[in-house]
């Protein structure tokens, strides 16, 4: 788990607001879910025979009352047992997102920490392949919007229930006839969950899995019009993508679309953003059946990405730079000092009020340093005169005093324009 220091929490602020303002237009709205959760919830929801659910998640026993409680792994179990309880499905179709802290007891390394950051996006009650396409389709706005490239689309199509189970007992038994071949995971996972195999990275099993029955060719009439459906639209629209038929995600609860975002800029963690259609999991956890479909975003990845592809530009422009520094000298112009940055901020100014002593040149540098485009100085001679004197920090401009009474009528002509462009 990581501290997220100022300079790089301001591209955060920078990402969240982007990632906001686009969910905004896409009509989805936002909730928020309690970060723990029972822990049988997620055992139902990801799967028992998981590596999130075996080996990764941070459980434990509430001491007052014996409950088993989990910080929560991911969150769409989370968001759809908030449905549930409090019966959202009932006023139709629902677009959600959520943002916070998500916790898995994994290995660290460069884009992959214990408290990890996801937006993660919903949508309830939509059983075509247009909103399956439409999620694929916002996220290449995103990246646009973000001016982010090189990231790829990789999508597959779980099929139904029945035609996974099938398709499970042919692997099963070509797994089988290969069973020397197989890792300690994977020999683990044979009964229990052979399709994650599918998924190993291990270098010796690749030639195995190539061979291996495909999920695709189990494939009914249904999944595969939904399927043709989402690629018809992610045509139209002009989204490049590979249908990567070893792409079977790691929760147990998806079906049809299942879809990564990937990228080669980031090392082994090349996963984005990732998501499919999960038409099962309401009923699963005692709701009426209903079909649902989203995606979760990685904050660390995307940020590093960001970082990645525009070094200090990004930070510099996710700095938060004031508008004005005040800047004031002796004991008399303290309290007016105080008072005019108090009115700037009430006329909707950002204001920087200097605290903690100093000369007159040790401040001029700390307002240079802070990025502000003005300097008010108050000493002596504008305390008494009820005025400010105005110092333009970016541009070769007279210093020129202006009553107190004017400061934020002059401060707002100077920073958003008058006829002359003066201070």
């Amino acid at each position: 788990m990581n501290d997220i220091l100022p300079d790089e929490a301001e591209l955060w602020e920078r990402f969240d607001d982007a990632v906001r303002g686009w969910l905004r237009a896409y009509g989805y709205r936002p909730m928020r879910m309690p970060v723990v959760e029972p822990t049988p919830l997620f055992a139902r929801a990801i799967g028992e025979v998981t590596d999130i659910v075996e080996k990764e998640m941070y459980s434990f026993v509430d001491a007052l009352n014996g409950e088993a409680l989990t910080l929560r792994p991911e969150g769409t179990a989370s968001c759809v047992r908030a449905v549930l309880q409090h019966s959202l499905l009932h006023g139709g179709p629902q677009r959600l997102w959520y943002a916070g802290p998500m916790f898995r007891h994994e290995r660290p390394q460069k884009g992959r920490y214990r408290q990890f950051h996801q937006f993660g996006v919903e949508a309830f009650g939509y059983a075509g392949p247009d909103i399956d396409a439409e999620q694929i389709v916002m996220c290449a706005r995103l990246w646009d919007e973000l001016a982010l490239t090189g990231i790829r689309l990789e999508i597959n199509s779980l099929g139904s229930a029945d035609e996974r189970q099938r398709h499970r007992a042919e692997l099963i038994a070509y797994l089988e006839r290969h069973r020397e071949a197989l890792d300690t995971d994977a020999q683990r996972r044979l009964h229990s969950n052979p399709l994650r195999i599918l998924d190993s990275k291990n270098p010796h099993m690749q030639e195995l899995i190539e061979g291996a029955p495909k999920l695709m060719d189990f494939l009914g009439e249904a999944s595969l019009e939904h399927f043709g459906g989402v690629q018809a639209l992610l045509k139209e629209a002009g989204i490049p993508y590979r249908i990567n038929p070893r792409l079977v995600r790691g929760l147990d609860y998806y079906n049809l679309t299942v879809f990564e975002w990937v990228t080669d800029k980031l090392g082994a963690q090349g996963t984005v953003c990732a998501g499919g259609r999960y038409d099962g999991l309401i009923e699963q956890l005692g709701g009426k059946p209903a079909p649902a479909c989203g995606f979760a975003m990685g904050v660390e990845r995307l940020v590093a990405l960001l970082k990645e592809e525009h070094g200090e530009e990004a930070g510099q422009a996710a700095r938060a730079e004031p508008d004005v520094y005040v800047v004031h000298q002796g004991a008399g112009p303290q309290a007016p000092a105080f008072r005019a940055a108090e009115s700037l901020r009430g006329a909707g100014l950002d204001v920087i009020f200097h605290c903690g002593g100093g000369s007159f040149k040790s401040q001029m540098k700390r307002a240079d340093a802070c990025g502000a485009r003005l300097a008010v100085i108050i000493g002596e001679d504008e305390a008494r005169s009820e005025s400010a004197s105005l110092k333009a920090l970016r541009e070769e401009q007279p210093q020129r005093r202006v009553p107190l009474a004017q400061l934020a009528e002059e401060i707002g002509n100077y920073l958003f324009g008058d006829e002359d462009g003066n201070v």
